[in-house]
């Protein structure tokens, strides 16, 4: 199976009529055979980019787009080869599953003989061998967009293009599928962009991360990065949960509300106040005594493998902690909370800041 291309945007943006910029100028590179993300809210221009990758839509005057060294910015949507799937899946319900499969292969004039191999590859390939004859109005959400996917990937496409592809199933097929999907794309090797709005699937499937908000990209990186190195509050918020904290620098540490928070490298802040952030499940439930930060338990959730715990007056707002289920909380319960090591990450003021 190919690889797919290397993908390169330059100055890339998208203005409609009416003066609306859904995508400001925008720079990225995707390496051949990687799985990149697009993750942002509704309305970031996640989609619009896609689209514009797609062909579906054209760039304004003066951006750039490249599969390996051809320009194809003008190129239209049918001379690109790029796959796609989308949530709605766009399957042919008067065509058998094998037919939808191959349908990209007719319309390609491909061989007959050629075009019954690759369905048939496609259909081992995605694990639906015994659904080739059945119509599409017979098969389940999760069998459909294994169709779809297997559609899509049947004409040996330079780029994979999945917008959502998973949102309109339930939570328990959403999330098996997820791994499934991660190992197929994984096992083709070919460039891929991903649109979602929910950060597990991006987490999972994406080796580099674009968050985007506004029409512009927030933070491009690999999951850990994004995560654990949030260059700006938005993400920090948008990815995960986070306790956004506010405070000032003083005798090596951060001055709040509950106490000190201490960080590494704290004296090269100077006393301007600064802004941090820790996530619920690097801060540890202890004993008020003695601890260098305290609150009171305002509520406890018992979520099965943990407890999600918050507590008032440690900051100036609450403090969400994933605590361990091994024993009861008690609300009103005043408590100890321990950061680990280099959990307390400092957001750019510039970006983040107050």
């Amino acid at each position: 199976m190919t690889a797919g291309v290397s993908i390169e945007l330059r100055r890339i943006a998208k203005t409609y009529p009416g003066g609306v910029q859904a995508l400001k100028p925008t720079d990225l590179t995707v390496a051949r055979g990687e799985t990149l993300v697009f993750l942002g809210p509704s309305g970031c221009g996640k989609t619009t980019c896609l689209r514009l990758i797609a062909g579906l839509e054209m760039p304004d005057p003066g951006g750039s787009l490249r599969f390996d060294d051809e320009d194809v910015t003008r190129t239209e949507i049918e001379d690109r080869n790029v796959g796609m799937v989308f949530q709605s899946y766009a399957l042919f319900p008067n065509m058998s599953v094998a037919d939808n499969i191959g349908y990209g292969l007719k319309v390609r004039k491909v061989a007959p003989a050629e075009r019954a191999r690759r369905v048939s590859e496609m259909l081992a390939l995605c694990g639906i061998e015994a659904l080739a004859d059945r119509a599409i109005d017979q098969l389940s959400g999760g069998q459909r967009q294994r169709v779809a996917l297997a559609r899509a990937v049947a004409i040996r496409p330079r780029v994979l293009l999945l917008d959502e592809p998973l949102t309109a199933l339930d939570a328990a097929l959403r999330e098996r599928l997820r791994g499934e999907l991660d190992q197929l794309l994984r096992s083709l090797g070919i460039t891929s962009i991903y649109v979602t709005h929910d950060q597990a699937e991006a987490m999972t499937l994406g080796d580099r991360i674009v968050v985007m908000r506004q029409g512009a990209i927030a933070q491009v990186g690999a999951p850990r990065d994004i995560y654990f190195r949030p260059a700006s509050r938005f993400v920090a918020e948008f990815v995960g949960a986070a306790n956004v904290l506010t405070g000032t620098v003083q005798d090596g540490g951060l001055q709040i509300d509950g106490g000190t928070l201490p960080l590494e490298g704290m004296h090269d802040y100077g006393h301007d106040p600064l802004t941090v952030m820790l996530r619920p499940e690097s801060i540890r439930l202890t004993t008020p005594q003695g601890a260098g930060w305290r609150g009171r338990v305002d509520a406890v959730s018992f979520l099965g493998d943990r407890q999600r715990v918050i507590v008032t007056g440690a900051a100036t707002q609450p403090i969400t902690i994933e605590a361990g289920n091994d024993h009861p909380i008690a609300i009103g319960e005043l408590v100890g909370l321990e950061p680990a090591a280099g959990a307390v990450v400092v957001i750019p003021p510039e970006i983040g800041g107050p």
